[in-house]
């Protein structure tokens, strides 16, 4: 029960991580019906602008909010120079211009960081790991899930108290709807993929704390699918409940599954439950039923 409770523990806290990019895939999704390809290169450069801060000598707390400062722009910029042109266009076109923006993304990386791996030094956090009577916790991932559990917090204050949070549910219900109301749909676009940077952007940092950073942490962006399609594509709450669902069926699996089926089990036993989730409930636990009626 130890070595459980161990591994669902860890399994949560670094749930709460892949929370952070499920919302970047959901609030996308959502509000304009576009899959974004490109989630895992916007967590791989939140996780490298850190990092760059980081070492220049700026004090942690400072270095992310620099780097929010950052992802703030990169999204502007994303939703201005790229998307806005396509609006209009079929859904396809869109979702394979995200796809061309991953592969520029991280172009851009390797250009500027190489593809090594990068360590932040001094560590971020404290290595030694907490005691909770027999239970081990790393404060790595303590501090990392109560980061990413404020940013989570913080999203869900602007998506029920805010106007431009209101703006962005009620485009997401219906984007005509909106308009007639007086609802500009290029501000609530440009302050999608806004908050899809930032959100991401913080995971990325987190998880360079964690594992150190390199290219892979792009792979991330597709690791945490499942969590996005468990929860249901166009829910908020349930991109933060399949993270935290996707981070526990990755410990279990890779801590009692591994040892009878070595190699992968760790991230494809999620896709595993993706699909007999999909099976049971094609729009996910928390996902919206598309009802038509003739």
């Amino acid at each position: 029960m130890v070595h459980f409770a161990d591994v669902f523990i860890t399994g949560i806290m670094v749930g709460g991580i892949y929370a952070c990019i499920a919302l970047g895939w959901a609030i996308i999704f959502k509000t304009s019906g576009v899959i974004n390809l490109a989630t895992g290169q916007l967590t791989l450069i939140g996780g490298y602008v850190l990092f760059a801060l980081y070492t220049f000598g700026l004090p942690i707390y400072i270095a992310f909010a620099g780097m929010l400062a950052i992802a703030i722009v990169l999204g502007i910029l994303t939703e201005r120079l790229w998307l806005r042109p396509m609006i209009g266009e079929p859904v396809l076109s869109v979702i394979m211009v995200t796809v061309g923006i991953a592969f520029a993304y991280q172009a851009i990386v390797a250009l500027i960081w190489g593809a090594d791996t990068r360590v932040f030094q001094p560590p971020v956090f404290p290595l030694e790991p907490l005691m909770l009577g027999p239970i081990h916790i790393s404060q790595v991932f303590l501090y990392s899930f109560l980061i990413a559990g404020v940013m989570m917090a913080l999203l869900i204050f602007f998506f029920q108290r805010t106007r431009m949070g209101l703006a962005m549910q009620a485009t997401a219900d219906d984007e005509m709807a909106a308009r007639s109301m007086g609802i500009p749909a290029s501000s609530v676009y440009r302050w999608t993929w806004v908050i899809a940077f930032m959100s991401c952007g913080i995971a990325g940092g987190l998880l360079g704390n964690i594992n150190g950073l390199n290219i892979s942490i792009s792979y991330m962006g597709l690791l945490v699918l499942p969590a996005v399609v468990i929860g249901g594509m166009n829910s908020i709450p349930g991109a933060v409940a399949g993270g935290l669902i996707i981070g526990v069926l990755e410990n279990l699996g890779d801590a009692y599954i591994s040892r009878y089926f070595p190699g992968g089990v760790k991230s494809t036993f999620p896709f595993f439950v993706m699909l007999i989730v999909m099976l049971w409930r094609p729009y996910g636990l928390w996902g919206w039923v598309k009802i038509e009626r003739m």
